[in-house]
């Protein structure tokens, strides 16, 4: 008993002192009691506001605004956090499922520019057309937002109603849209010509679960009807999954690397080509604006650097970090920065960090005018493969 009773005390006094000395304790001791710590402290933050705020509190609530005004400190564009109730509409977004009004977008400073309108939906039976500027939601005004923020309050389940405020030569008109379950492509494809030569055409909207199949089959297609070449059009695509953005350079890209990632918590990872590339003696052009992103950066980088296409159209928008979505016991989700990316030369297309960098210059410059039907970018990029550049 003597023994216990010594040892009582000078574990209270080591206790003390390593409580207040927390750097000094080992790594794993310091991680186990400074987090238990940090959760103590949150709890009673969360109780005191509980006990004695001046009208009820919902606990959740607390807990998913605190998490997002974490979230919200790090200045960083592209994490996010999904409450249970978000999240999977979010799920949906990345397996190609989509409830909304059908229409893509690109993030201004005002709000954001449609970019396309799809046939029977919402949107165009509302009046939408591209190159409209939506510069609020249900009152709320979308400067200021991100993209992620801003398609967010759009989005909602079939049934419901969204509230958009269109800009148009000075004035706001107010448009009330019936959002649907929508069943919206994410590859298209057809057959084209340019300086007398058939030229397939395939689209990729966005880097979802199972899309590289898709375009698998819409260049397998293409190329049976006859086509000499093929332009790959990432126009608008802001992205999407990482292995999706590999296996699709690699139905263009025989062997070799595709992309790498690294980041503080990440060791170097490298993605090679996964095999069954089309023959390389097939002529191909990626094109590409200001509105692809990430995965589409990915694809077109591996392209460029490997001499396998011409780049055509305008830079890329220059995002040089990777993210991954991380599930959490409360039903929602992180999707939050973990590293950075390099194109097969070593490039990393960022400004540094999450900073919007220069993207991916193009071979050959080319932009398409909104204002006519005939789109110019395509008609380059056409005419490039057909010329076999």
């Amino acid at each position: 008993m003597g023994f216990y009773a010594v040892l009582v005390p000078i574990a209270l006094v080591v206790g003390i002192y390593w409580g207040g000395h927390p750097e000094r304790l080992p790594g794993f001791a310091r991680h186990t009691l400074v987090a238990d710590s940090d959760g103590r402290f949150y709890e009673e933050a969360v109780d005191t506001l509980d006990r004695d705020y001046y009208r009820p509190l919902n606990r959740d609530k607390l807990l998913d605004t605190s998490v997002g005004a974490a979230i919200a400190s790090l200045n960083d564009p592209f994490s996010h956090y999904f409450s249970p109730h978000e999240y999977p509409s979010f799920a949906d977004d990345t397996q190609g499922r989509f409830e909304g009004v059908g229409m893509t977008v690109t993030a201004t400073k005002q709000g954001l520019k449609i970019d396309r309108v799809y046939p029977d939906s919402p949107a165009q039976r509302g009046g939408l057309r591209a190159g409209d500027l939506i510069v609020s939601v249900n009152g709320r005004p979308l400067a200021g937002k991100s993209t992620q923020q801003s398609t967010g309050l759009i989005q909602g389940s079939a049934g419901t109603s969204v509230r958009l405020g269109l800009r148009a030569r000075g004035a706001v008109r107010q448009v009330k849209l019936k959002r649907e379950r929508l069943d919206i492509p994410v590859v298209e494809s057809k057959l084209e010509h340019a300086g007398g030569k058939p030229i397939g055409w395939v689209h990729l909207a966005s880097f979802t679960a199972g899309s590289h199949g898709e375009v698998d089959a819409a260049v397998q297609k293409v190329l049976k009807q006859g086509a000499k070449g093929v332009v790959l059009d990432l126009r608008h695509n802001t992205g999407g999954l990482l292995d999706e953005a590999v296996q699709t350079a690699s139905i263009f890209v025989p062997d070799g690397r595709i992309v790498s990632t690294k980041g503080r918590a990440r060791p170097e990872h490298v993605y090679n080509a996964t095999g069954g590339a089309i023959s390389p003696k097939v002529p191909l052009a990626v094109l590409v604006d200001r509105g692809s992103a990430s995965a589409s950066e990915i694809v077109t980088g591996a392209l460029q650097d490997h001499k396998r296409a011409a780049v055509v159209g305008t830079r890329t928008f220059g995002k040089g970090v990777f993210q991954e979505i991380e599930r959490l016991s409360n039903g929602g989700a992180l999707d939050i920065t973990v590293g950075e990316y390099f194109t097969p030369n070593g490039r990393n297309l960022g400004g540094g960090g999450v900073r919007k960098g220069a993207g991916i210059t193009p071979d050959i410059k080319a932009v398409d005018n909104p204002k006519t039907k005939r789109d110019e970018a395509l008609a380059v990029a056409l005419q490039a493969v057909a010329d076999g550049k």
